[in-house]
């Protein structure tokens, strides 16, 4: 007899509604839009020994065949609102910043990585290391 496949990749759209409700459950609960299961449960339509059934078992995929890891490693100069203006450049162009390490700055320079994600079909990378090069306080920046 063949093992049974461990995961699926299913459509939404074929699913039992009960599914996607334990999803909504646990984004609620993840935002501290509902204070308890109990809440978040009433708040969807569904009973509670429903989301405790499936909610280690029921994941949203994330599509991230058009997204892009990357993290950028930047020298920047100890001068207030350098990183804040790096941040907002970043915000800008689209990409969605997963972490933020910064080093204490050594001779007036702090080392900074940040991992982003990026969309490869709506920003051009090198364009973004440009304009984040063109901000004032940024001594240099190059994707690692």
């Amino acid at each position: 007899m063949e093992d049974k496949p461990r995961f699926l990749v299913v459509s939404a759209d074929v699913l039992p509604s009960v599914f996607l409700k334990v999803i909504e459950a646990k984004r609620l609960l993840s935002k501290a839009q509902a204070k308890n299961s109990s809440e978040a449960c009433r708040m969807v339509g569904i009973s509670r020994s429903a989301y405790y059934k499936y909610k280690d078992n029921v994941q949203v995929y994330e599509d991230t065949a058009s997204g892009q890891l990357c993290t950028l490693y930047m020298r920047l100069s100890d001068e207030p609102g350098v990183l804040s203006h790096v941040l907002q450049q970043l915000y800008e162009a689209g990409a969605n910043i997963l972490t933020v390490n910064q080093n204490i700055p050594v001779d007036t320079v702090a080392v900074v990585t940040i991992s982003v994600e990026i969309n490869k079909d709506r920003i051009d990378l090198d364009e973004v290391l440009q304009a984040l090069s063109a901000i004032y306080g940024v001594v240099s920046v190059k994707r690692i």
